[in-house]
Order: C-alpha cells, then structure tokens, then sequence
C-alpha cells in the first residue's frame, strides 16, 4: 500500500494513465496558443477568444494532474522532450491557420481525451482511487461540453 492507502500495483497503473494525459495537455496547451496566434479567416474574434479560454483552463488541469500524481507517491513527466513521447496528441506547425480548421483539429483533440479519460477512470475506479476518478470525471464532464461546442460551431 503507498502512503494514502492505495495498492501499489494498481496506483502504478493510474500513475501511467495520468502521466499520458499530462503530456496530452501540454501537447494540447502549446497547439491552443499555436492557433490562438495564428488563426485567422471569418470567426477570428469568437475563435481566438475561445482558444484563450480553452489554454487557461488546460494550464490549471495541468498543475491539478501533476499535483495527484505527486500524491499518488509519483513523480509526473516534466519535460518536453517526455511529452511529446507520451503524449497521442500531435503539434501543429506555426502556419496561418483557418479557423474551422483549427477547431476541426482540436475537435479529434479533445475527443482523445475523453476516450483516454474514461480507460483512466475506469483504471482509478479498480483500485478504490475515487480522487483520481473524480478528477479525471470532472475534466471528462468539461470536455465533453468543449466537444459538443465546437461541433456546433462547425455545423
């Protein structure tokens, strides 16, 4: 057992999943930027607007996941060199970028995560790890409005 309860073997598994969403978000907090800066075409305002919103609260998950895992008696990946092996989101080029586009691309994004979120969420709930369950439901609830948002924006 590790210092708050949880089976080791199994922490190790939800460390894991937690590790890969950091370098997920770090992946995913560089591309918001990367657009944020770059988009341009019909919708700037609304989507630049949107994409800062979006980097804003990426930046505070980031710390939160890093934090559990930490808790979780780990240390959580902290370069970019780490990230980007983990990580299944990809960079995008620092190109003029339309807007749909760029919503196009974070759509698939943010659809990863839920899917990784909910192997995660079942992988925490295993070991009686309802903190990182909860953690990682509330970011899944969040994503899944983003998704359903810019969906709608596309249509």
């Amino acid at each position: 057992m590790n210092r708050i309860g949880l089976p080791n073997e199994g922490t190790k598994k939800v460390v894991d999943h937690l590790d890969q969403h950091l370098a997920n978000l770090h992946v995913l907090y560089t591309k918001l930027h990367n657009y944020h800066w770059n988009v341009e075409g019909k919708g700037f305002f609304t989507i630049h607007a949107k994409l800062e919103e979006l980097y804003d609260a990426v930046a505070e998950e980031i710390d939160e996941v890093a934090e559990r895992i930490l808790m979780l008696g780990h240390r959580p990946s902290a370069s970019m060199a780490e990230y980007l092996k983990k990580a299944q989101l990809k960079e995008a080029a620092s190109v003029a970028v339309d807007g749909a586009d760029a919503v196009k691309q974070l759509l698939a994004d943010y659809q990863t995560l839920i899917a990784n979120l909910r192997a995660g969420i079942e992988s925490a709930q295993e070991i009686g790890d309802e903190s990182t369950a909860d953690l990682m439901i509330g970011s899944l609830s969040a994503y899944e409005k983003t998704v359903w948002m810019l969906d709608a924006y596309l249509k």
